[in-house]
């Protein structure tokens, strides 16, 4: 089993309303490696960074990318800094990556000041996100063979241009 497509991209991009979207409109299951992370742990992300710290939450991030690569047999979104970790990288070789991409206004507008993503808590969190982003383009760009742009489309609307690109 493998996943048909692995989306990634910023917090923000939405990559779990349209991964859920797009497996619904191809009629197979739909897995967020975050929220199986939260399942699987017990408690939220923003725990586990605050507790444990992020090179502990990286760790099991790569474990569940790696488990999920292999055992999920439909669409996988991936939590937004999983393309950081080279073996998670390495293993993507093998699979169809669809980056959604996001611009800084619109993904500020989206992600907020969510506690629920600790990367961007602190003073100032439009900063943090425009280093967040220009630090992980290049990545997310090596590992995916298809690029979205969210920033003017609904979730119908991307489904419809992923599709697209999936069957090109």
């Amino acid at each position: 089993m493998t996943p048909r497509a692995v989306i990634v991209g910023p917090p923000g991009a939405g990559k779990t309303s349209v991964g859920t979207a797009l497996a619904e409109h191809l009629g197979v299951p739909f897995l967020d490696t975050d929220a199986k992370i939260v399942a699987d742990q017990g408690r939220s992300i923003g725990d586990i960074f605050t507790t444990d710290g992020e090179p502990t939450f990286r760790a099991i991030e790569e474990q569940a990318v790696a488990d999920a690569l292999v055992n999920h047999d439909g669409i996988l979104a991936l939590g937004g800094g999983a393309v950081l970790s080279a073996a998670t990288r390495e293993r993507l070789a093998e699979h169809r990556v669809v980056l959604l991409t996001v611009g800084l206004a619109e993904g500020f507008r989206r992600t907020g000041m969510s506690t629920a993503r600790p990367l961007l808590a602190g003073v100032n969190p439009r900063a943090t996100f425009k280093a967040l982003l220009d630090e992980r383009m290049p990545i997310y760009r090596e590992v995916a063979a298809v690029e979205v742009a969210t920033d003017d489309l609904d979730v119908q609307g991307v489904v419809k241009e992923v599709l697209a690109h999936l069957a090109g």
